[in-house]
């Protein structure tokens, strides 16, 4: 197959001047249906109406049912023959600023390249599920459009920063407070001296990490593939996914906490004593997220707990067995608890992103949860050496915020 680009510029689908305040939606794949159906209430475009159709379905429809994807199609051309969705002219990529609180991170949403996913230019960590992937496909064939970014994340690159601050230097074509308190700002780059040059800054980018979309992105190489068979060429736009590309060291990644449903039956004391084969174990005043790598927080019925690994038992040499997810699974979650599979086990269950100690406290004091696990945010740098050595991070391992907005540019596949 001919080498294509990494990325490259496309024909964006956005919201029209002024109604992207409209449009603007989470991920679908952070929001639960009943969590949609609120936060699209008297929002007639939300895109979630888009990402999450069956929320216009009667209660309890199926959310992958044939009548759910005709409903996004039908919602998606409505937006687009109503003029809430124009197409740009001239093939663009766009400038993407996030700000929450005070963090701030800046991208370029551009089309990357499917070949550069297959051959692993573009590197994954985690596995997919068919599932979920089919739920994926069938969307993007229903709208001929994706809908979702992918997160990706690269090498700080000088030649990308430069380019990104000469765009963002006037003011924003959006800028919007979405109902989480997320800003989000884009600019368009569309004059080919730009254009060039952006193209040609990240072919001197070796590799790119998908940090979080390995779904929609499985999903986009598999429309690709088929649409390839049927002989679509090779600059389709098919072999292209819509993608958000940040610099790595502008990333965070959240802490993604661990809580069990029961201690094994063994008594808080006993399991306490059991955990001193593998952690050093003290009383701890410290609540939450620990201190750094190789530490973590427990907590009990009555108070918190500090845990530190003990330094003989993590790996100098294996990138996935020294993250602290997979200390913990194999020094406490599986030998103490039984706990083997994080995917299926109904014992175990997960809190990410900015849920504080005391929502943790709560599930233990409740009885909704035996115990608790504080772990420390993965490092870019760990999933990086993940993916370069073509090894799969353990589930639930980063949760990145703040999450990208759907609806905010589209990429149209006719």
């Amino acid at each position: 197959m001919p080498t294509v680009p990494l990325v490259r510029p496309f024909r964006g689908l956005r919201p029209a001047p002024g109604r992207a305040g409209e449009v603007l939606a989470p991920p679908y794949d952070v929001v639960s249906r009943e969590e949609a159906r609120v936060r699209a209430a008297g929002r007639r475009w939300s895109f979630l109406r888009v990402s999450r159709p069956e929320i216009d379905l009667p209660a309890g429809a199926d959310p992958y049912s044939p009548a759910a994807y005709r409903q996004a199609a039908a919602t998606f051309a409505a937006m687009r023959t109503e003029g809430v969705l124009v197409q740009d002219r001239e093939p663009s990529v766009y400038v993407y600023r996030l700000v929450q609180g005070d963090h701030s991170q800046t991208g370029v949403v551009a089309a990357a390249s499917v070949q550069a996913y297959e051959t692993q230019r573009i590197r994954r960590h985690e596995l997919t599920r068919p599932d979920k992937e089919d739920d994926r496909v069938r969307h993007i064939e229903v709208l001929e459009a994706q809908t979702g970014p992918a997160l990706l994340t690269y090498r700080e690159s000088p030649r990308i920063d430069a380019i990104v601050a000469a765009a963002t230097s006037g003011p924003p074509e959006v800028d919007v407070l979405a109902d989480d308190g997320v800003q989000h700002q884009l600019w368009l780059i569309c004059d080919a001296p730009s254009l060039e040059a952006m193209g040609n800054a990240f072919e001197s980018v070796e590799r790119v990490y998908i940090a979080d979309g390995h779904h929609r992105s499985a999903a986009a190489a598999r429309v690709a593939a088929d649409r390839r068979a049927a002989g679509a060429p090779v600059d389709a736009p098919s072999e292209f996914f819509l993608s958000v590309l940040f610099p790595d060291v502008q990333m965070r990644i959240l802490a993604y906490h661990r809580v069990v449903r029961d201690l094994g039956g063994l008594s808080p004391a006993a399991f306490l004593e059991r955990l001193r084969r593998a952690f050093e174990v003290e009383p701890s005043t410290r609540a939450g997220t620990p201190e750094g790598p190789g530490v973590f927080g427990l907590y009990l019925p009555g108070g918190w707990h500090r845990l530190a690994v003990r330094p003989a038992l993590v790996p100098s040499d294996d990138p996935v067995r020294r993250l602290d997810a997979s200390l913990l699974s194999e020094h406490l979650l599986g030998p103490v608890l039984g706990i083997t599979d994080l995917r299926r086990d109904p014992r175990i269950d997960f809190v990410g992103g900015n849920r504080s100690a005391g929502a943790l406290e709560r599930l233990v004091d409740t009885g909704q949860a035996a115990a608790a696990f504080a772990l420390s945010p993965t490092r870019i740098t760990d999933l990086m050496a993940v993916a370069d050595a073509g090894l799969l991070m353990p589930p639930k391992s980063t949760w990145f915020e703040p999450k990208l907005a759907d609806g905010l540019v589209s990429h149209l596949l006719t």
